[in-house]
C-alpha cells in the first residue's frame, strides 16, 4: 500500500488561485496579504489537509521552534492547570511548536533565549522571585492574567474579569435566600486572589452587608477548605453561603456542613469560583464558575504565537470568557 503524497505549498497555491509566495506569507501571517485572500488561503491549506514543514520553518526563521511554560508552584495538584497546559500544548502542536515545561523556582531562566521563542507565564504572582527573571530573558513573554509587579512588562496577556465572575456568584446565593455570604480566598499576589478579594469586598459594601473572608492557601486542601468552613460557621453561625475559590476544595466545604447537620442547596449553600471534575461528580453537585481552562490554555498559545509570527501587536490584551453552571448546592 502506498502511503498518501504530501500536500506542498505549491499545490495550496494551485488550488487558491495564488502564487506561492502569497500562500507562505498568508500561512505565516506575514507580507502585505488582503484579509479575504488570507482566509482563502488558510481554508484551502485545511481543506487539503496541508501541514507546514517545521523544521523548515524553523531554520528559515531561525527559532528553536519551541514555547515555554510556567506554571504556579502547586499546578500539579489543580486540575485547572493541568488541563490549561494540555490547551496549550494542543494550539502549539497545531502552529508547529514544541511546548517546553519550566521548572517552578525558573532558576534557568537565564539560559531560555536560546532554547524557546516565547514564553507563557500563567497566574503570576508580584511575591514570584521567578517572574522577573522570565519578564527578562529576550524571548516575547505572554502571560494568562496581568502581571501585578513592578517590572517589564510582558508582550501581551490573555485575561479574565474575575471581578465579574465573583460578583455572578454572589449575586446568585443572594437571589437564592443568602444573606450573610462568606468567602474562602486564596492566599497570594496574583491578579486572580486580588481581584476575588476586592469584589467580596465591593460586593458587601455595595449590598450594605459584609462578606465575611477567610483566607485559605491558594491550592488549598478539601481537608483545609473543611476546617476554615467549620471555624467560619462556629464563630458565626448565621452566615448561610460559602463560596470557596480555590479549585476542587469545595468538597471540603460540602464535607463541612454535613458533619455540622447542614443541607447544602438548603440549609447552606455552597459555590466554587473554579469548575472541575470533582465538583460536578459530588452529592450534590456543587455549582462553579467555568473558566474553560482548555480554551483559556489555547488562548494564551494562540496570543503567543500570533505575537511571534506578527500577527498581533506586542501588549495586545485578550479577553477570555466564563460561564456560571449552576447546581444544586446553591438552589436554595
Amino acid at each position: 500500500m502506498t502511503s498518501p503524497r504530501t500536500v506542498t505549498l505549491l499545490d495550496v497555491a494551485r488550488a487558491a488561485g495564488v502564487s506561492k509566495s502569497t500562500v507562505s506569507d498568508a500561512l505565516q501571517g506575514s507580507g502585505r496579504v488582503a484579509e479575504d485572500t488570507r482566509r482563502r488561503v488558510r481554508d484551502t491549506a485545511e481543506r487539503l489537509g496541508y501541514r507546514p514543514n517545521s523544521a523548515a520553518r524553523r531554520l528559515r526563521r531561525a527559532s528553536t521552534g519551541a514555547i515555554g511554560l510556567h506554571l504556579p508552584r502547586t499546578a500539579t495538584r489543580l486540575d485547572f492547570y493541568m488541563t490549561l497546559a494540555f490547551g496549550v500544548a494542543n494550539h502549539a502542536q497545531e502552529d508547529g511548536l514544541d511546548v517546553v515545561l519550566l521548572a517552578p523556582d525558573g532558576g534557568a531562566a537565564g539560559r531560555l533565549a536560546s532554547r524557546v521563542d516565547g514564553l507563557l507565564v500563567i497566574d503570576p504572582e508580584a511575591a514570584d522571585a521567578a517572574v522577573p527573571g522570565l519578564l527578562d530573558t529576550g524571548v516575547p513573554v505572554v502571560t494568562g492574567e496581568r502581571y501585578p509587579g513592578p517590572t517589564t512588562a510582558p508582550a501581551g496577556a490573555v485575561v479574565c474579569d474575575n471581578a465579574a465572575s465573583l460578583t455572578a456568584l454572589l449575586d446568585h446565593v443572594h437571589e437564592n435566600g443568602a444573606r450573610r455570604p462568606a468567602l474562602l480566598a486564596p492566599a497570594g499576589t496574583s491578579a486572580w486572589a486580588t481581584a476575588l478579594r476586592e469584589a467580596a469586598h465591593t460586593w458587601g459594601r455595595s449590598h450594605g452587608t459584609g462578606v465575611t473572608v477567610r483566607t485559605v492557601p491558594f491550592a488549598a486542601t478539601a481537608d483545609e477548605a473543611a476546617r476554615a468552613t467549620a471555624d467560619l460557621l462556629a464563630a458565626d453561625p448565621a452566615i448561610d453561603a460559602v463560596l470557596c475559590a480555590p479549585d476542587g476544595a469545595a468538597t471540603g466545604v460540602l464535607r463541612a456542613a454535613a458533619a455540622l447537620g447542614l443541607a447544602p442547596g438548603r440549609d447552606l449553600l455552597v459555590a466554587s469560583c473554579v469548575d472541575g471534575a470533582a465538583l460536578r461528580a459530588c452529592t450534590p453537585p456543587v455549582t462553579a464558575i467555568d473558566l474553560r481552562p482548555d480554551a483559556y490554555g489555547r488562548a494564551c498559545a494562540a496570543l503567543l504565537c500570533d505575537i511571534l509570527a506578527g500577527r498581533a501587536e506586542p501588549h495586545t490584551v485578550r479577553r477570555h470568557d466564563w460561564s456560571l453552571r449552576v447546581r444544586a448546592s446553591s438552589r436554595g
